[in-house]
């Protein structure tokens, strides 16, 4: 997988210049329930950093947080620049530093990048915010549709979602890996969405294949939460065995899954 490393910082290295902080709106769990209400506005969330990913209030598509930008990535395939006032009941995001970088060989998929990049990092029980920048032979993405109250669970809500297969599309995969120990609070494991080189296509990730691509590390030790204040999330039965639902929800793909092609095809 790799052709070239460079390790440039270490682990709790002291720099100041760092942002070292991974902060989070609602817990995982809580979206897995129906806890679609946002509370947080996108301009509060910015304030945290400039790197993220999320949804929307109403659980309204997918959020792309690259350079400070905020994207939405709407259930017909559109991407659009929201109005900061939108709020979100859930995101991640970060002020993000490189703390190593290197290549990926042509031909990388998902799955290959997820066991090789594990192996490559210096531990898995910390926080790390991913950037992989480049050309993808293959992108498969989703977004999913606004929904009304009330609100199905999120396992019922991913059997509507929109399926986006894009080749030889330039962009930028934004996202995160957690470590095993947050169950429920956030995703175990790699948890990506992509943005298209010119901001007009993208959405969660589901698969690819690397063409031509760096990947970029920022090592977070530090994590922050903001809890909703909500009598949806006071109420919500946030049972660790439901989250047994949210691996097949964030990569499968329903059989009635509504494809749109794109111009990249």
């Amino acid at each position: 997988m790799l052709d070239q490393k460079d390790n440039c910082h270490g682990i709790g290295s002291g720099n100041s210049e760092d942002h070292d902080t991974l902060t989070q709106v609602s817990t995982l769990s809580a979206l897995l329930n129906g806890v679609y209400d946002g509370e947080v506005t996108l301009r509060e969330l910015l304030s945290h950093g400039d790197f993220g990913i999320g949804t929307f209030d109403h659980l309204d598509g997918e959020m792309i947080i690259l350079d400070g930008q905020v994207y939405q990535v709407k259930h017909d395939g559109t991407v659009i620049q929201p109005d900061l006032s939108l709020t979100t009941p859930f995101a991640v995001v970060t002020s993000f530093d490189i703390d190593e970088h290197h290549q990926l060989v042509s031909g990388t998929t998902f799955d290959r990048f997820e066991r090789d990049e594990d192996t490559l990092l210096p531990t898995r029980n910390i926080f790390h915010a991913i950037r992989i920048t480049g050309t993808f032979a293959k992108m498969v993405c989703r977004s999913i549709p606004r929904q009304s109250k009330p609100y199905p669970p999120l396992a019922d809500v991913a059997k509507q979602e929109s399926v986006f297969p894009f080749v030889d599309v330039e962009g930028t995969v934004v996202g995160f890996r957690c470590p095993q120990y947050v169950a429920g609070i956030n995703l175990p494991g790699y948890h990506l969405h992509f943005i298209s080189a010119d901001k007009t296509a993208g959405g969660h990730v589901l698969d690819f294949t690397v063409g031509k691509a760096e990947v970029a590390v920022d090592y977070m030790p530090e994590f922050s939460m903001m809890l909703p204040q909500t009598d949806a999330f006071y109420a919500s039965e946030m049972q660790h065995d439901k989250d047994a639902d949210l691996g097949a929800i964030e990569r499968d793909i329903p059989h009635d899954a509504l494809v749109v092609m794109h111009r990249y095809l």
